[in-house]
């Protein structure tokens, strides 16, 4: 919280670039289908938050937009593509995933359900496994040095030179 008690978001891209804070409430959390979203996003659909009228700050370097059509905006880290904004007329949202927490901001709606892909709804009946189940894995998985930042604010990023 801040010090007149609003709510403090903070989140950034995977390799560290580019950092946000969010000060005040956010909007409407959603979930996009249409096709324009699922290409910027490179997934099944867009989960996106509006910042609409709360304070955001960019903490460390800014994306770079791509103009996706004559309306919208979207910015993404230009070191590694990660998605962080989509740009409207009536204002910014910012990509749940992007955030440190993000099960923190739940969905409400869906848009774009005419594009909506015909496998999502089932894929929670999917059968689904922890990462360390599988135990072929193993040699690969002791040897993976991960350069993700962390899902916290850092003085610097990275934290050393990488290989």
């Amino acid at each position: 919280m801040s010090l007149d008690n609003r709510p403090i978001y903070t989140g950034g891209c995977q390799c560290g670039a580019v950092r946000f804070r969010v000060e005040g409430a956010l909007g409407d959390a959603s979930i996009c289908h249409c096709r324009m979203c699922q290409k910027a996003f490179g997934s099944f659909y867009a989960p996106l938050v509006s910042v609409r009228g709360a304070k955001l700050d960019w903490t460390r370097g800014e994306p770079k937009y791509f103009a996706s059509s004559s309306h919208v905006d979207r910015g993404f880290c230009a070191n590694c593509g990660t998605p962080l904004t989509f740009t409207a007329p009536d204002g910014v949202g910012l990509a749940i995933g992007a955030f440190d927490n993000p099960a923190e901001i739940v969905p409400l709606i869906q848009w774009g359900t005419e594009a909506k892909l015909p496998y999502v709804d089932t894929i929670p009946q999917l059968p689904g496994e922890d990462t360390m189940a599988d135990m072929s894995s193993a040699p690969y998985l002791a040897e993976l040095v991960s350069y993700q930042h962390p899902d916290h604010d850092t003085e610097q990023w990275p934290p050393e030179e990488r290989p």
